[in-house]
């Protein structure tokens, strides 16, 4: 099937087509295979792929005015393709990144010379919801507060830049996985000639970076994955990793704490818990500490943290870092604690915190994104060229009201790549979101959960608001 009419946009950076039209030398092979593809091929390998994330159950939650929705999350069947080159280079910027905001978060709980020496402002930190009283003078097991990051990048004519980090309980490695196994079965002798770079290893690397941040010194530590339970909208990603692990899936009844020691209720009695990666907010993590209507939390659990007994991972209190006003100050993080040049740019952001971003984002609605400092799941956001004048002026009220619970950034011309949609390509703006695992070393799988806005012209990638996902390979050189 021929890409006549695919629309290029010189101002929007093609992940398979230069401007010319010319395919991307790593990409040659793939628009070959895809042009000398008829139609009903295509559509039999589109439908191979969505049929095994239906067969699987693969689903997510959207969650509308007055009740949640279960859905298979859609999934397009052509992969997004990087070379080698890119690869490296993005993978040093996100070790480079996770090791700062890990300084960063063992700093502002214990000296907080970063404050002290005027480099972020204090009152963004003392006043982000996310910052965690409770956890002062606490140090995290290797200074590994973020044992699991999820990074949402983007692609523009001027290169990547991280869009945010994700570091309290990141999700979407299990669609990173899926749809690996989708597109590798549909496309088997494309993927084998194409030297793509592996990604099933990702349990095993979890695994050992867990197991290296468990307090007993011992070669098989007993680990939990802890769960709000079925009604979370990532609840088979928890089903899913647990079995990735080797852990047992828990719920907060099934955990208790006895002598300061967290243990876990089995037909064969208790059994001692050494490491929990907790897919449960801070909020509900324990009754006796945080909400004390939660149920989904183990009373006791906060103190036999801090007391070195178990480790949670990733560590309470890390949502200080992702929030959208401190996302602001990474590259300047990057050169206080490492005394480096970042090597990920961040999306220019302003705060209305302050008297001139709070002038600059009214001014200028129609033309940003604007978000809240706690937002995620591309809820609640406004997207100035796509808004009407009665949205904007709702959004300015709220804005005027809470203007320290807002950021605002220049709509980005995100990349594209080729969808199938309907019998013909298409071109769609995508993201990525790699993994990056701390432990007593840096660990990044070579793939990405790739998400796509679906919706012609749309650029919101999240699942929730209408976009899906595609298999993304990393080629060797």
């Amino acid at each position: 099937m021929d890409f006549v009419g695919y629309g290029l946009d010189p101002a929007i950076y093609d992940e398979m087509f230069l401007p010319d039209g010319t395919p991307r030398d790593h990409c040659q092979q793939l628009y070959d295979t895809l042009s000398e593809l008829s139609g009903p091929e295509l559509t039999s390998i589109h439908e191979r792929v969505n049929r095994s994330f239906s067969n699987e159950g693969i689903t997510f939650t959207v969650y509308g005015d007055e009740e949640a929705e279960e859905r298979i999350i859609p999934i397009d069947c052509l992969p997004r393709l990087m070379a080698a080159s890119d690869w490296k280079q993005l993978e040093l910027g996100l070790a480079q990144r996770l090791k700062t905001l890990n300084l960063f978060l063992q700093d502002i709980y214990n000296d907080a010379r970063i404050l002290a020496d005027g480099v972020i402002p204090a009152d963004i930190i003392y006043s982000c919801p996310q910052f965690r009283e409770e956890m002062r003078g606490f140090s995290a097991p290797g200074g590994t507060w973020v044992a699991i990051c999820g990074t949402d990048l983007v692609r523009t004519n001027d290169g990547f830049q991280v869009l945010e980090d994700n570091l309290r309980v990141p999700s979407g490695v299990s669609y990173m996985l899926a749809n690996r196994k989708a597109a590798k079965a549909s496309l088997r002798r494309l993927y084998r000639s194409m030297r793509v770079r592996e990604v099933e290893h990702y349990g095993r690397e979890l695994l050992d970076t867990l197991q290296e941040l468990a307090p007993r010194e011992m070669s098989n530590p007993s680990i939990a994955l802890l769960t709000p339970g079925v009604y979370n909208s990532a609840f088979y990603e928890h089903v899913f990793l647990a079995h990735e692990l080797g852990a047992e899936l828990v719920e907060g009844q099934d955990l208790l704490v006895r002598d300061d020691f967290v243990f876990m209720r089995t037909t064969d009695g208790l059994k001692r818990v050494d490491l929990i990666y907790r897919r449960v907010d801070d909020d509900f993590l324990d009754p006796t500490v945080f909400r004390p209507d939660s149920l989904l939390g183990v009373p006791g659990l906060l103190r036999c943290c801090q007391l070195g007994n178990v480790t949670l991972a990733n560590a309470p209190g890390t949502g200080v870092a992702d929030d959208k006003s401190v996302y602001a100050f990474v590259p300047d993080m990057v050169r206080y604690y490492l005394n480096e040049e970042p090597l990920l740019s961040n999306v220019e952001t302003y705060l209305c915190r302050r008297p001139e971003g709070l002038e600059y984002t009214l001014d200028n609605l129609q033309d940003l994104v604007v978000k809240r400092v706690g937002g995620s799941g591309g809820y609640g956001m406004l997207i100035g060229p796509h808004s009407t004048a009665e949205e904007r002026e709702d959004y300015a009220r709220e804005i005027r009201s809470d203007p320290a619970d807002f950021i605002s950034q220049p709509v980005l011309a995100l990349s594209r790549a080729p969808c199938l949609i309907g019998d013909r390509f298409e071109p769609r703006h995508v993201d990525l979101r790699p993994f990056v695992l701390q432990g007593q070393r840096t660990r990044v799988v070579p793939g990405a959960f790739c998400r796509v806005a679906l919706r012609r012209g749309s650029l919101v990638v999240n699942s929730s608001q209408g976009g899906g996902g595609k298999d993304f390979w990393v080629l060797e050189d």
